[in-house]
């Protein structure tokens, strides 16, 4: 009997601990899905909330920003529907692209066409261009033609002319004419004497007819046109050969457009010039390029570019100014990849843009370096860095930079990332090589120099050109082994430095010049500081380098515009090499002097493209 009572006690227990285990778990079964769905059961998700203009503000409680203190917004979190968010993205709130007013596009492959503006000047035609001479020597008795300007027609009289030379050959045509019928290639002789003097049929005849010799006759015009010159005046005694006027025909002209360097690829023979006079207000011409200049003027930095025009109104009058457009197309760019320059963030050495992530609800964007190619003016070719189909942030960028610098992901001033101070930018990459990616596709673009030389101040590059001029000096004195005069240059490269302003260069440009304006002092220091020639020699060897890399980062303007080299001896510094830079194509080793004075070869010419 107590056998069984044990076992009631027990069923009861069981019951008891079954409905207890019901009551506290009721709760749970409201949250575990239907039959046929997932069989997870569901965390509470904690509700965050942050800054539509600062979005690294994440916090559990509403209220205001600390940085701005604007109202603060929920922030959307994942509802497990499949969207992943990378590291490396900055997120935004719709209402924050809203604030910013953040526009994106999308990047396509476009022929690229750029308007290139000229400025140019009417000429005549070269080729219509006359010296009206005097074929006969002799004294001017009279000028018909008085003034430049005036207009002259072909046969038309221009000079009266004195000539004794011209009697005597008349002379010899009467006495010619008495015996024609027996010596008629005499008489034939006589006649061509006065036609190879330029005496009309005409004015023979009448010599002839009139039966008497002229001491005096008209010199008739040669061409057509207006007198650019008058070289003669009335008694003046002229030569055979020598200038009377110098004539143009302005029947058709020449517009010359000066092309700039960064112009010239853009412009082809046969594109469409359309022009506009300030002489001839209201009035549109146009006309096709027929010859572009295959040198660039050393002064101006310009190539000239030639339009042919028929002037048969005479309204184009030579030294008109003219303002002319060619809306071009890169022969080199027609399947390019085009994006407009807002775009792109340029610090003078990288060029930034920022990729929108492809999700479905949340709104990213990825910092991407890339390669600019020509400049289209509102746009820019891409040449390396973007795909055709990306979608990139084309207004607002600066607003998604600075959500990335505090957020501490990659941006325009911090390329690395990381976490920046309030004080300041975050470091300004130089130069240094690292592995950092800068795209998607694992392309590395971080050891690129973006520096565009075009924009460099031609100022710079002309007191860099004196800097050098003095370093040709140090370079002489070690290639002679003078280690006194190499000592004593150094003051006169100083100088030189110290004329150069610092101030026409922005950007990474400056911090790459103060870098190199460092390790040159410290170099020339120590030049100065001794008085061994091999020494000196071996500061010589980074005084070099350094000078080469930033002629190479910024050009050069040499002084009288001498072409600079860069040569190179593989024997220097057992056999680890260096360069200098010289004036002279001929060898004169500065490391070795007379024990090795040709040892090197020519490397590179500098400025041959500057």
């Amino acid at each position: 009997m107590k056998k069984y009572k044990n076992y009631i006690i027990g069923a009861g227990i069981l019951i008891l601990g079954i409905l207890i285990g019901n009551m506290f778990s009721s709760d749970k079964n409201e949250v575990i899905h239907k039959e046929g769905e997932h069989d997870y059961v569901q965390d509470p998700i904690t509700k965050l909330w942050t800054c539509s203009m600062h979005p690294q503000i994440k916090l559990e409680k509403p209220g205001n920003c600390p940085i701005c203190g604007m109202d603060l917004i929920q922030l959307e979190t994942s509802n497990g529907e499949g969207e992943t968010i990378a590291s490396n993205e900055i997120v935004l709130s719709a209402e924050a692209i809203q604030l910013a007013n953040i526009q994106t596009s999308i990047v396509v492959k476009s022929g690229a066409k750029k308007k290139v503006r000229l400025l140019g000047t009417v000429k005549p035609d070269e080729r219509r261009q006359y010296s009206q001479v005097s074929h006969i020597p002799g004294r001017i008795e009279k000028l018909y033609v008085n003034f430049t300007g005036e207009k002259v027609r072909r046969g038309q009289r221009i000079v009266r002319l004195y000539s004794p030379e011209l009697i005597s050959a008349q002379k010899e045509l009467f006495e010619a004419i008495k015996s024609k019928e027996v010596y008629p290639q005499l008489y034939k002789a006589s006649r061509n004497k006065l036609k190879l003097w330029k005496l009309s049929d005409t004015q023979i005849d009448a010599i002839i007819n009139g039966g008497q010799v002229q001491d005096q006759i008209d010199i008739l015009a040669d061409y057509s046109g207006y007198v650019m010159k008058r070289n003669v005046e009335l008694g003046d005694h002229v030569m055979e050969g020598m200038k009377l006027f110098e004539i143009a025909n302005i029947d058709n002209i020449w517009v010359m457009f000066d092309a700039y360097e960064v112009d010239i690829p853009w412009i082809n023979r046969g594109d469409v010039v359309v022009f506009t006079l300030q002489a001839v207000p209201g009035k549109t011409y146009r006309g096709k390029v027929t010859y572009i200049d295959p040198f660039v003027s050393s002064d101006t930095r310009v190539a000239k570019v030639r339009v042919e025009i028929n002037n048969s109104g005479h309204k184009l009058l030579p030294e008109m100014y003219a303002n002319g457009i060619i809306e071009a197309k890169l022969n080199s760019g027609k399947n390019a990849l085009v994006i407009p320059k807002s775009a792109v963030l340029w610090t003078g050495k990288r060029s930034v843009v920022y990729v929108k992530v492809p999700h479905e609800k949340t709104i990213s964007f990825v910092y991407r370096e890339v390669i600019l190619g020509a400049d289209l003016g509102d746009f820019y070719i891409i040449e390396k860095g973007l795909k055709d189909g990306e979608e990139i942030a084309t207004n607002g960028v600066f607003r998604i930079d600075a959500s990335a610098q505090l957020l501490g992901q990659k941006s325009m001033m911090n390329p690395t990332g990381g976490k920046i101070s309030s004080g300041g930018h975050a470091d300004m990459d130089m130069g240094n090589k690292n592995n950092d990616k800068g795209s998607d596709d694992n392309e590395d673009m971080s050891d690129m120099s973006m520096i565009d030389k075009t924009k460099i101040d031609k100022k710079f590059k002309q007191q860099l050109g004196f800097v050098v001029n003095e370093y040709i000096v140090l370079k002489d004195a070690l290639v002679k082994g003078d280690a006194f005069k190499a000592q004593d240059q150094v003051k006169n490269i100083d100088k030189a430095l110290k004329e150069v302003d610092m101030l026409l260069l922005l950007g990474d440009a400056h911090n790459v010049w103060m870098d190199a304006l460092k390790a040159i002092n410290r170099s020339l220091g120590r030049i100065q500081n001794s008085k061994n020639i091999e020494l000196q020699r071996r500061e010589f060897e980074d005084l070099s380098l350094k000078l080469s890399e930033v002629i190479n980062d910024f050009g050069i303007i040499t002084l009288n515009e001498k072409p600079l080299y860069l040569e190179y001896c593989p024997m220097v510094n057992d056999n680890k090499g260096a360069y200098w830079l010289s004036y002279d194509k001929k060898i004169k080793n500065p490391y070795f002097g007379d024990k090795m004075l040709d040892c090197g070869e020519l490397e590179k010419h500098l400025n041959k493209e500057l």
